[in-house]
C-alpha cells in the first residue's frame, strides 16, 4: 500500500451537519476502496491567503491514509464533484507503507503533544502562584 496525505477546504458557511456528511463522504470513499485511514485531522477555520469562491476563511482538513494506488483517483474524483469542497491536495508521502506501524508511529506525536500542552499550563500555573505569592 501506499501512504497518502490529502489537505481539502471547505467553506466557512458550512453548518455543522454537512460538515460532518462531507467528512464521512470522503472516509469512506476510502475504505470503500480498499484504503485504510490512518488520521484525519481537522485543523478548523483559518484565514486563506487568498479568496476563493469569493471566501477570505476556510475550514481545514488533513486526511492521511494508506491504499491501493488508484485510490487518490478516485477519492480527487469525488472531490472535484463536490461543490462543497473549494481546493484540494494530495501528496504521495511512501510508495510502500504499512498502515497499522504508520498509526503507531503517529500516535506518539500526539501524546507528546498533550503532554507539551499540560507542562506548559502547570508552568503557567507555578509562574500565577509565584506572582500571588509575592504580590
Amino acid at each position: 500500500m501506499r501512504f497518502y496525505e490529502t489537505l481539502y477546504l471547505l467553506p466557512p458557511d458550512l453548518s455543522q451537519e454537512d460538515y460532518n456528511a462531507v467528512l464521512d463522504k470522503f472516509n469512506g470513499t476510502i475504505e470503500k476502496n480498499g484504503g485504510v485511514i490512518i488520521r484525519v485531522d481537522e485543523w478548523g477555520k483559518k484565514d486563506l491567503a487568498y479568496q476563493v469562491r469569493k471566501f477570505d476563511k476556510g475550514f481545514y482538513v488533513l486526511l492521511q491514509y494508506c491504499g491501493p494506488p488508484g485510490i487518490t483517483f478516485l477519492l480527487e474524483r469525488d472531490l472535484r464533484l463536490d461543490d462543497r469542497v473549494m481546493k484540494y491536495q494530495t501528496i504521495k508521502l511512501r510508495d510502500k507503507a504499512d498502515p497499522e506501524q504508520l498509526k503507531k508511529e503517529l500516535a506518539p506525536e500526539e501524546t507528546e503533544e498533550e503532554k507539551g500542552i499540560s507542562e506548559d499550563s502547570g508552568a503557567q500555573e507555578e509562574v500565577a502562584e509565584k506572582t500571588q505569592k509575592g504580590a
